[in-house]
């Protein structure tokens, strides 16, 4: 009798989990679909470039004041942090090339990243799933507007090149704030804090910052338009569809960080 009513328990069991890969083979298809058209459509006249200025705007300047405070914050911890274990051996004097090397290859890109998908991301997200939900695209579509094309394409490319300059001034941001601590602990000038900020610093540093933060900057408008594209089940799912930016874009950010520190760590 057990054994005859655990049999349908495991079948199901089965089915679910053979569903499971099927729907993530599935989503696997249409990403990789969606990434194709992207490529396909952004590159071919006519270009949106009114629209891709007004959502560079979007994306920078409205995330200048939140960029400026935690970059700030970010060299000022990360300096206070780094003093007692530096001062153990009495070398304080490296903190300037500890605060740099840090920086600029890692956290600069790596939080602007984290603060775009949180604010950028879920923005996208939601923006794109309450036009699909209230049937805004398929109105573009009938009117013969290409909405793949003004709405995804623009986003994606504005976050691609956006985020660059912001993880720039974001990396700027917090070694100002690292002076500032070394300033008031230690009495160092301006003209050596910079000098010993860039000594240990080399061109595969700045070419790894740059792609790490490009790379980011094409997930993070990819995957907002892709979540907020694809919503259904209506004002339920644009809420699915900007945690699912947030939450997605941040784990393939984590994900590309190991990966590009790893590839770049061949060629030093």
């Amino acid at each position: 009798m057990d054994t005859a009513e655990s049999t349908p328990t495991v079948y199901k069991k089965n089915s679910k989990l053979k569903q499971s890969v099927i729907n993530f083979f599935t989503d696997l298809y249409k990403i990789n679909q969606f990434i194709i058209r992207f490529f396909k459509e952004a590159f071919v006249p006519p270009f949106e470039l009114k629209e891709v200025l007004r959502q560079c705007f979007e994306v920078g300047v409205r995330s200048f004041t939140l960029i400026s405070v935690t970059g700030f914050i970010v060299g000022v911890i990360f300096t206070k942090q780094s003093r007692p274990s530096l001062s153990e051996f009495g070398a304080t004097s490296w903190l300037p090339s500890l605060v740099s090397i840090a920086i600029m290859r890692a956290l600069a890109p790596l939080v602007t990243a984290l603060i775009a998908s949180g604010k950028v991301g879920s923005s996208i997200g939601a923006e794109l799933g309450s036009m699909r939900v209230t049937e805004q695209i398929d109105a573009m579509e009938v009117s013969g507007t290409k909405p793949f094309k003004f709405l995804v394409c623009t986003r994606v490319l504005a976050t691609t090149l956006t985020i660059p300059i912001l993880a720039t001034y974001t990396g700027f941001i917090a070694i100002l704030g690292g002076y500032l601590n070394v300033s008031q602990n230690e009495g160092t000038s301006w003209s050596t804090f910079i000098q010993q900020v860039f000594e240990p610093l080399t061109f595969i540093d700045f070419v790894a910052s740059l792609i790490k933060s490009i790379v980011f900057g094409f997930t993070i408008g990819i995957v907002g338009c892709y979540q907020g594209f694809n919503s259904t089940k209506g004002t339920e799912g644009v809420g699915k569809a900007a945690n699912g930016a947030v939450v997605t874009a941040m784990f393939l950010v984590f994900i590309e960080e190991v990966i590009i520190v790893q590839i770049t760590s061949w060629f030093r």
